[in-house]
């Protein structure tokens, strides 16, 4: 049985999700960012059980299937900066329409009415994040950063974060604000 979770956007979240369903003695067979396959079907109060369960962790089971669709766009777009490996090329509806196998225009219009962000703003406020996470460790320097995101320079990469977040990165680095927006809120 595959389960629809909303809310998992990390490795961490993934281990969350596995204890919740290890406590309630349910097996799984495997477990991706919003997604879980059980070994067996759950029945209702089951269903209900571990739902209770995820929600006290944050989480929640998504069973209409729209929902299940913007979850799967976020996680794939969370999965994408997470490699940071995105060329300079980079085609968001490309990627999206071959990743989901559906037509962009109409995922984004879909992500747009429940989400009230545009796709692409939201794909620009988890680069934005990432850059800010990524600032905060200072394994990298700004130019390696706007490589790794698909920025065309240090320049754009600059623009879109200040546009964003009202700092320059240099000026964020430097006041060391801790200000990031947990994933799952964006």
């Amino acid at each position: 049985m595959k389960l629809y979770i909303k809310n998992m956007v990390c490795n961490r979240c993934i281990t969350a999700v596995e204890r919740a369903f290890k406590d309630l003695n349910l097996e799984i067979s495997t477990v991706t960012l919003g997604e879980v396959e059980t070994a067996d079907d759950l029945d209702s109060a089951e269903l209900r059980k571990l739902d209770e369960s995820l929600r006290e962790s944050g989480f929640q089971i998504l069973e209409d299937s729209t929902q299940q669709l913007i979850e799967k766009v976020k996680n794939t777009v969370i999965l994408l900066i997470d490699t940071m490996d995105i060329a300079e090329d980079f085609v968001l509806s490309r990627f999206i329409s071959e990743k989901l196998h559906r037509d962009y225009s109409a995922v984004s219009k879909l992500f747009s009415q429940n989400e009230n962000v545009t796709l692409e703003q939201y794909f620009i406020l988890q680069k934005i994040e990432k850059v800010k996470e990524l600032l905060l460790y200072d394994e990298f320097s700004l130019t390696e950063i706007s490589g790794q995101l698909g920025y065309k320079s240090v320049q754009h990469l600059s623009s879109q974060f200040k546009n964003v977040t009202g700092f320059t990165p240099s000026g964020f680095k430097k006041l060391k604000i801790k200000n990031r927006i947990p994933l799952d809120e964006i």
